[in-house]
Order: C-alpha cells, then structure tokens, then sequence
C-alpha cells in the first residue's frame, strides 16, 4: 500500500474519512522496505492502527531467489520503527517458497516470535500458471511441499504462534475457481487450516500416549468442548487412525483448557 503513487495512496485515505466513527481504525499491508518514519507519520494522521509486512521469510538467499527485492534486515528494521509508534504489527510468510525448506520455514516462523508481532498470516506457496515460479516448476527445478507436507509443517507453527501469544488471522488461501484452475501441484486445499488442526490434535495424542506404557490404559482424552472437531478430525479421520493403532477412548471437556490443549486419562 505505501509503495503506490502517493497522490493515490492519500486519496484512498481521504476516502476513510467520513467513516471514521463507523470503526475502530485501519489495516494496511505493504513491503518491508517501503516504510519510514514520514511514510509512518502520514498512516498515523489517517488513523492507521495495523500494519502488516509481507515479509515471506527471514532467510536472505529465499528472498533473493524469489525476487523479492528486499532483505531480511529490511524486516526487522520495519517491525521495530512500526512498533515504536504505537501500530499494531503483523508479518505474513509464504512456506515452500523457492530454495526454502522445512529449516528454513521454521526458522522464519521462530524469528517472527523474535520480532514479537501481533498476528501472522501463513500462505502456502500455490504455483499460479504464467509465472516465472511455473516455469521453475514445470523444468523441475521447484519441487513444492506436497499437501501433507505442508500440513504437518503448518500444525507445527500454529503451536508456535499460539504458545508465543501471537494471533494467527489467516492460514492458507481463501478459495477461488481462478486459484484452482490456474495453478500446478496438488498442495492447495479450501479446508487447510482445518487440516493442519486436525493433525495438530492428532500428533499431541501420540505424544501424550508415549507416557502410558499400555495403550490401553488411555481410557479418556480430555478437550475443550469448542475444539471437537478440530479432534475428531475430518469424517473423524483422527479417531478412525487412532482406532486402527489400537486406541478405543471416549472425549470428555474441560473448558477451562486452552484451544489446543489435550490431556488423557
């Protein structure tokens, strides 16, 4: 947004004005390195209240291969002069880019905790055709994460996110007919969020299971009620796995437990 014609960007804020007492402010989202302290004190005059860097990943040799044309440095830099005056921060990273991995990807994710925001948007890459990414693609030189690849990765940072306290308000693409039929690979799913959820709640079972030498001693998992089906997983794909492994349980809640909390007994 701030790297726009300037002359546009103020008349799309001139255009909030007359409804300013109809909310509570504005969110914005821009690049890393068009941001400075005038920049910073226009948004503020407007009643700008969030600011979200697409900041994609922390590792420079990512942001160099994907064209990016900014730095991980350029990141920090904005994060800090956002914060110091009084914004709220949000970061968005992309997983899968181009030369990134798995490392990497959490290594972008532990950074952000670093940086302390207070949301993040994670986006896993979907090749759009007529790219320079498509090409890249179809020569065999990217290889994207597939599906469940991209699913455990995902579980994994939601529990990042959500033990640092920093909200997730967007995980994976909102669907379209043109995100789907213009794309390559078989890593986009409507329902991802759900997805990594799911796997979320299943992997901290067979971890919490570890601690019970008998499989059958795990008579109850203890939930919180709003995260049934999260647990349950989709047509009950968590229990039907869990059952296959040998595991027979019932569900009982605890709402006093956290989102993703998971206790058995």
């Amino acid at each position: 947004f701030t790297a726009i014609d300037r002359t546009y960007m103020l008349s799309l804020l001139d255009a909030t004005k007359k409804f300013r007492d109809k909310f509570c402010g504005i969110r914005i989202s821009t690049r890393p390195d068009y941001i400075d302290k005038e920049i910073l004190d226009i948004l503020k005059s407007y009643g700008v209240t969030s600011i979200e860097l697409g900041a994609q990943s922390m590792s420079d040799d990512v942001l160099f291969a994907n064209d990016r044309g900014h730095s991980a440095e350029s990141v920090f830099k904005s994060s800090e002069l956002i914060k110091s005056y009084g914004f709220s921060l949000g970061l968005q990273m992309m997983t899968g880019l181009y030369k990134s991995d798995i490392q990497k990807d959490l290594y972008t994710a532990e950074t952000f905790v670093k940086i302390n925001p207070d949301t993040v948007r994670i986006y896993p890459t979907v090749i759009m055709k007529d790219t320079k990414l498509a090409e890249l693609y179809l020569n065999g030189e990217y290889t994207p994460y597939s599906l469940e690849k991209s699913v455990n990765l995902c579980s994994k940072l939601i529990e990042l996110f959500e033990k640092n306290n920093i909200k997730i308000i967007r995980l994976g693409l909102h669907y379209s007919d043109s995100l789907v039929n213009n794309s390559y690979g078989d890593n986009y799913h409507p329902a991802f969020k759900e997805l990594c959820e799911n796997m979320l709640f299943y992997n901290k079972f067979i971890e919490k299971a570890k601690d019970f030498p008998d499989l059958n001693e795990i008579k109850t998992v203890v939930i919180n009620s709003k995260s049934l089906s999260k647990f349950l997983g989709q047509k009950r794909s968590n229990v039907n796995k869990l059952n296959e492994l040998g595991y027979n349980f019932s569900v009982c809640f605890d709402d006093t437990l956290q989102k993703y909390e998971l206790y058995l007994k």
